[in-house]
């Protein structure tokens, strides 16, 4: 289990910009729209810190290159759906034991800079939420 410490250790990505069929909208079902993603992904930093070796932390580039790769296949109706189905393969794929996604949507609603959603997935046991 992971102690207090820990549990406060994240990694950041702000404003990763991605595209994907997004939208109810018969014209959103035919084209690519942008969303912005806002990621804090709780990890254990120690081991890395103490090492100083990219093998022992979370590479930013590697989450980034999942993160646009899975939403440029997605082709959700809802921010909702893609949030959940993105938080789970996070999970999934990376050492995260805990998640908070910002997901934006520019343009989708007029007269605001954007229209998004956030999910937070706390810690728990990991493989009761991956079932």
């Amino acid at each position: 289990m992971l102690d207090s410490a820990a549990m406060r250790d994240k990694v950041l990505i702000e404003g990763l910009e991605a595209r994907g069929i997004i939208g109810i909208l018969g014209w959103e079902r035919k084209i690519r729209q942008k969303v912005v993603l806002d990621l804090e992904l709780t990890l254990d930093f120690r081991k890395a810190a103490r090492t100083d070796q990219i093998a022992d932390a979370l590479d930013y580039r590697d989450v980034a290159k999942s993160v646009r790769a899975f939403v440029s296949k997605s082709r959700y109706s809802l921010l909702e759906t893609l949030a959940e189905e993105l938080s789970r393969l996070l999970l999934k794929q990376f050492p995260v034991r805990a998640l908070r996604l910002r997901l934006w949507k520019p343009g989708a609603v007029p007269h605001a800079k954007r229209a998004g959603v956030e999910i937070i997935r706390p810690y728990r046991n990991k493989t009761a939420y991956l079932a």
